[in-house]
């Protein structure tokens, strides 16, 4: 699973930092569209990092235990 969380995870990323890159592209403000996306991602970004520490933990726990 952690895999697969941390595959989530680098897409996210790219994805955050394309749309990072492409407003930097332009002269003002980017649009609040763009800057919601932005943002939205960084919250799943922050939810899948926390998802995976527990997986971490639990699997810690687990090995613990054997």
């Amino acid at each position: 699973m952690s895999d697969k969380l941390n595959d989530l995870l680098e897409r996210l990323k790219t994805q955050q930092r394309m749309l990072i890159l492409a407003m930097a592209e332009h002269t003002g403000l980017p649009a609040g569209s763009a800057l919601r996306q932005v943002s939205e991602l960084e919250n799943v970004i922050a939810a899948v990092e926390a998802v995976a520490g527990e997986e971490a933990e639990r699997a810690r726990q687990v090995s613990n235990k054997l």
